[in-house]
């Protein structure tokens, strides 16, 4: 698997080829998890890609904002609920959502379905490390304190998640 796409001036750009296969799996409790696809290192800044298997109803991100970047997410399979600045939105297979930076959101499988989303964010960040730590602390194995100093690093700032547990009918 080739990972440079960017230029360095050293020869001609080349293309990023993943192949699913190669794609580094972070598991969640749920029985979902991220496909960690492309890292922004790996695009020179452009993007950053991962794949993410939400089980039926499971959450996807609690309420959050970026300040540098978009993010798009792609629905794949099944149906997502969208919180997009206060607003529950469903979004079914084959539908797109791309928040601009600062647009509060969070997202997750809405109830009596499990989804699977592609999201990209650009410019692209190193957040594999991120998705990582997100995965320890979903297993319980970190605390989501440990989540805070780095929320600068990975533009993921995080936000009161009580209007998303509020939209979602959870306590």
């Amino acid at each position: 698997m080739d990972r440079d796409l960017s230029p360095t001036g050293t020869g001609a750009p080349r293309a990023l080829v993943v192949r699913a296969e190669d794609a580094e799996r972070v598991p969640l409790p749920s029985g979902g998890g991220f496909g960690l696809l492309v890292d922004g290192g790996s695009t020179g800044g452009a993007l950053g890609a991962n794949r993410l298997d939400l089980a039926e109803g499971a959450d996807g991100g609690l309420p959050h904002l970026h300040t540098r970047s978009t993010e798009l997410f792609h629905v794949l399979t099944g149906t997502v609920e969208f919180l997009l600045d206060g607003t529950l939105t469903p979004v079914a297979a084959g539908g797109t959502v791309a928040v601009p930076p600062g647009l509060p959101h969070a997202f997750g499988a809405a109830p009596g379905s499990a989804a699977r989303l592609f999201v990209v964010l650009t410019p692209g960040l190193d957040r594999f490390g991120y998705f990582r730590a997100l995965g320890r602390v979903q297993h319980g194995l970190e605390p989501f304190t440990s989540l805070l100093p780095e929320q600068d690093r990975y533009d993921v700032h995080f936000l009161d998640p009580e209007p998303w547990r509020a939209a979602r009918n959870r306590s």
